[in-house]
Formats: structure tokens, C-alpha cells, sequence
């Protein structure tokens, strides 16, 4: 049997290394994960009661339309519930606005250093793939407006963007909608976007009364501490919504999962603390890359990318002997890994593990 051709060539996505496998193969007791932006703090106790309770119903199919936590939502965010789309993670969004929208020849343009998910649909879907050098390691939105033409079909947006933490300005971000092309759909992915405390931040829900080709994704696997569930949204005009609608699969949001995302959209006062730990998690971070000489990308998510002035392959194995989970091998930013805010403590054991990899890859290097 033989594959579509233009996906032979395509890599496996690869998370961040998982606990259980660095225990086992280095016999460590302890292990930290800030690999894969997880919140470190779980989720809602009164998340958890709910899926406790939903538990009794996983005999029973979930609601395909997931119509109860659509119109929990619709109010959250001041939309109508024909606005909404709900996916296994704002990852599966992605895929289907791929296969909802592209046929082979069309262009997708996104930066070059984003979340690698965008590029990976699109090619399943055989688009061409015109990538936009970041500028300081955030999207230069002239220069993408630039590449677009005719065959334009797909524009991606990452805010804040992923793996480097920057982020689009509300001033930035508007001016570049005006300008796109009413036949090209501008995905803005604000994964992490409850984090960001910058005024400037554009809320992209806002911006949908005058923008009909702006779809925005979420997700409740970071700030709500829902990963395992796998849950995310989208949001846009009624009409692309029905479009991406129509290529979903049935079922594809589980009944825990609907249960607890409506019951973490409730719980503000989690929220707001996971905001101001991440916050004191990125201001001890900022300062020990200060006083360790290492320069970084401002963060404006839960994560951090720092310029560890070594092959990040190298820093990040020194750290794994050390017990803490890293994300290194970035195509344009070798000798930068990305580290997720964790607790105080988690983040203090990082520092000293870090100070000890860089250490000893001076000695040997």
C-alpha cells in the first residue's frame, strides 16, 4: 500500500519527553516536566467534582454539538453560540480548518518559527508553504501581509506565539486586518492568551463585528489545566464556523471533558491565581537569566525562551540528568530552549540544574 506522497516526507509531532520514560532509563527519583507549557498548578477542585460526577454517564455517547457548554461559552464571550466550534484541543481546529479550507495548490502563510502544527495540516492537505522570518522573535506581520496574492488561503497567527513567548500588539494586529484580503481566513491562535497581562494585547473576539475571515483559537489545556482532556475551541463568523463544522467528526469532544471545561470557564478565582503565580514565575525566572548573563524572549505565556549559549541538545541533556524535562532544537534558534513556568520550587530546582549544565558543559567544552 502506498501513502499519499506528500506526507511520506512529513515528522511524527513530538511532545515533551514524558516523566515515567526519565525515571526509568536514568533511575531518578524525581522528575520535572516544563516541557510542554502544562499548567503546574492542575485544574479547579471544583473541575474535578464535575468530571467525578460525569464519570456515572461513559456509557453514553457525548453531546455532538456539546450544545450545553456552546451556550455556557456564547455568554462568556458575548457571542452567539452559531459562533462556536469545539475540538480535541484547539490542535484538532487547526486540522480541520486545513481540511475544511485548503486544496492542493492553495498558500498558507505562517511564521518560521511557530507552532509546528499549522505547517503540518497544511501539508497534509498538499498547500504550498510560504514561512515569514520572525522579527525579534515575533510575527512581522508587513512582511507576511507582503507574500500574500490570489493563492493565498490560510494566514496563521500565533499570540502570544509559540515557542518564543512574543506577542502581536492590538495597534499591530488591526492594522494588518484591514489590509488582508477579504478571500483569506486569518487563524489567530491565543492559546495562552489568558496569561498576558500586556495592555496592548488584542482580545481577538473583539475584533470578529469587523473582521468576517477571522477565526480565534482556544484552549483549556493551559491556563484551565485541562491537557488530558483534550478540549479547545474556536470562534468566528457563523459562516466559517458552519464550513469547519462540517468536516468535524462526530463525538469528538468527550462528555468529561464538556463537563469540565463548563465548570472551569466558572471558577474565576483559579484562574486569577494561575495568572499571578505565573507572573512571579516569569519575574524570578527573568531575574535569574539576568543575573546568569543569558538573554530571553519577553513572556507573555507560561513559558520562557532562553538563549542557554550552548547547542540546546547539549544543555538539555544536562539538565535531564539533573531531572528536569526541557524543550530544546529550535530550527532558528539553536542554542535557545524553552522552559514552562512552574511552581516556586519547581522553578528554583530548574535554576540550580541549569547553573550545574552550564557549568559543566564549559568545563567540557
Amino acid at each position: 500500500m502506498q501513502p499519499k506522497s506528500n506526507i511520506v516526507h512529513l515528522p511524527v509531532y513530538q511532545p515533551g519527553k514524558p516523566v515515567e520514560d526519565v525515571k526509568r532509563e536514568l533511575g531518578l527519583q524525581e522528575v520535572i516536566k516544563l516541557a510542554s507549557n502544562e499548567n503546574p498548578f492542575g485544574c479547579s477542585e471544583h473541575v474535578k467534582a464535575a468530571i467525578i460526577e460525569e464519570i456515572g454517564n461513559s456509557n453514553i455517547y457525548p453531546d455532538g454539538a456539546s450544545v450545553e457548554l456552546t451556550a455556557a461559552l456564547a455568554e462568556e464571550l458575548g457571542v452567539e453560540p452559531n459562533q462556536i466550534i469545539f475540538g480535541t484541543g484547539s490542535s484538532e481546529i487547526i486540522l480541520m480548518i486545513n481540511r475544511a479550507f485548503i486544496v492542493p495548490g492553495d498558500e498558507t502563510i505562517m511564521a518560521d518559527e511557530t507552532f509546528p502544527q499549522y505547517k503540518h495540516n497544511a501539508e497534509i492537505e498538499n498547500a504550498s508553504i510560504v514561512e515569514v522570518p520572525l522579527k525579534e522573535g515575533k510575527h512581522d506581520l508587513p512582511a507576511m501581509l507582503a507574500k500574500v496574492n490570489s493563492k493565498t488561503k490560510i494566514i496563521w497567527i500565533c499570540n502570544p506565539n509559540n515557542p518564543t513567548g512574543t506577542i502581536v500588539t492590538l495597534p499591530e494586529l488591526t492594522a494588518f486586518l484591514k489590509e488582508v484580503p477579504s478571500h483569506v481566513l486569518v487563524v489567530l491562535d491565543e492559546a495562552y492568551g489568558e496569561y498576558v497581562d500586556d495592555p496592548q494585547f488584542p482580545d481577538g473576539v473583539q475584533l470578529l463585528r469587523e473582521h468576517r475571515n477571522l477565526i480565534v483559537l482556544r484552549t483549556f489545556s493551559k491556563i484551565y489545566g485541562l491537557a488530558a482532556l483534550r478540549i479547545g475551541y474556536g470562534v468566528g463568523h457563523p459562516d466559517v464556523i458552519r464550513f469547519t463544522n462540517q468536516v468535524r467528526e462526530p463525538f469528538n469532544t468527550s462528555r468529561i471533558a464538556q463537563a469540565a471545561a463548563k465548570s472551569a470557564l466558572a471558577d474565576k478565582a483559579f484562574i486569577s491565581y494561575c495568572c499571578d503565580q505565573n507572573k512571579q514565575g516569569i519575574n524570578y525566572l527573568s531575574e535569574q537569566f539576568d543575573r546568569l548573563g543569558l538573554s530571553y524572549f519577553p513572556a507573555n505565556g507560561n513559558f520562557v525562551m532562553v538563549d542557554v549559549k550552548r547547542s540546546s541538545p547539549e544543555v538539555f541533556d544536562g539538565l535531564l540528568r539533573r531531572g528536569i524535562i526541557s524543550r530544546p532544537r529550535w530550527t532558528y534558534y539553536p542554542n535557545h530552549i524553552r522552559i514552562t513556568v512552574g511552581t516556586r520550587e519547581q522553578n528554583e530546582k530548574f535554576i540550580a540544574a541549569l547553573e550545574q549544565a552550564l557549568q559543566e558543559a564549559a568545563v567540557q567544552g
